[in-house]
């Protein structure tokens, strides 16, 4: 028996065949165009938007009297960002300024001390010259004695009584020299001390400026335009010296793109290639960018564990080769691109032939 066709039939079979066809043209399309462009392009979507990302750290411990920013807040550089209790480091430093006012007395003291002892030992000084004169002329009477005690022209009372005063008169001749020399001694002993109350002064004049760099430390600032990050501290909360507070993302540097290229790509790309990507976030959107510069090793070379083929567990693999984009463009335009977002590059591979 025949079977026979309706109208209904011939219309689907129709649609069915021109559906067909376009898909077919479409596929065969879009496998040409992807032909073409892996055949003009090197490409790879192993690539994100990288920027400096710096931690915010905290230089003293203490307790967080205040937080002035919020997630995500832009911030200028010198803003306040964190108050910490600065109490105890005010403490210190005002101890250690009293220990300088407490140090420059006693070397005042010491200065006042020097300048009596010169002026004792001027004394002693001149008591020697007195005493020494006295001593020559005693000296001399002694002699005289002695001559006319020979010559029986002076009794052996006379000649005693002049022995024991020039004995007196060298008595304190020697004294007076003594003196002299003990209050020179105590100059030199003042001015060692004199010596090590200074060195003390400058050993608290530094640990003074540490003191008053603490006291700086319990503010902590933007140190540059940036944004913020995610807040993870609050009021109240007690801090460690070092430990990390937030982070902020650095406004004042150019984007730039690390595209992990394998390493059979890489033989046609030159710095100051033009770059073409497109992110995930945006697929519509074009971008544009600069190759800066090449890694000097794999990104399996800085791993924590590089591979070491030497141990007989040999298996080739290709490897991945960082190349550093810098993003160009308008400030609105790379404002769109955030750290951490896939894009997808290209890089034409005949741009330096034409």
């Amino acid at each position: 028996m025949k079977r026979k066709y309706t109208v209904t039939d011939k219309i689907i079979t129709q649609i069915t065949g021109w559906i067909a066809g376009i898909t077919v043209l479409v596929l065969a399309i879009w496998g040409g165009r992807t032909l073409y462009d892996y055949y003009i392009f090197e490409q790879t979507n192993d690539a994100q938007v990288q920027e400096y990302v710096n931690p915010v750290i905290s230089r003293a411990g203490g307790f967080i009297v205040a937080v002035k920013f919020e997630e995500n807040q832009e911030v200028k550089k010198g803003d306040t960002l964190l108050v910490i209790d600065s109490r105890e480091y005010t403490i210190q430093q005002d101890q250690t300024e009293a220990l300088i006012r407490k140090a420059r007395a006693q070397l005042e003291v010491l200065e006042s001390n020097v300048e009596t002892l010169g002026k004792t030992a001027q004394v002693a000084k001149s008591q020697i010259a007195a005493n020494k004169a006295k001593v020559w002329k005693q000296q001399l009477d002694y002699d005289r004695y002695k001559k006319l005690f020979d010559a029986e022209s002076a009794t052996k009372q006379q000649l005693e009584n002049i022995q024991a005063t020039l004995d007196i008169n060298t008595s304190e001749y020697q004294s007076s020299v003594e003196n002299y020399e003990a209050s020179v001694s105590k100059i030199r002993d003042s001015e060692m001390e004199k010596a090590v109350i200074n060195a003390e002064i400058v050993r608290l004049n530094a640990l003074l400026d540490r003191h008053k760099l603490d006291v700086t430390y319990t503010v902590i600032t933007a140190p540059y335009k940036g944004r913020m990050g995610r807040r993870t501290v609050e009021s109240g909360q007690m801090i460690d010296a070092g430990q990390v507070l937030a982070f902020i993302v650095d406004n004042e540097t150019d984007k730039w793109v690390i595209a992990n290229f394998k390493e059979t790509q890489i033989a046609t790309m030159q710095l100051g290639d033009t770059v073409n990507f497109t992110a995930d976030a945006f697929p519509d959107k074009p971008f544009k960018g600069t190759i800066i510069s090449f890694s000097p090793a794999t990104g399996s070379s800085f791993s924590l564990l590089p591979p070491d083929n030497s141990t007989g567990n040999y298996v080739k693999i290709v490897q991945r080769v960082p190349v550093r984009i810098r993003v160009d463009g308008k400030r609105q335009e790379i404002d769109l691109l955030k750290v951490g977002m896939n894009v997808n590059v290209a890089i034409f591979k005949d741009q330096h032939h034409g």
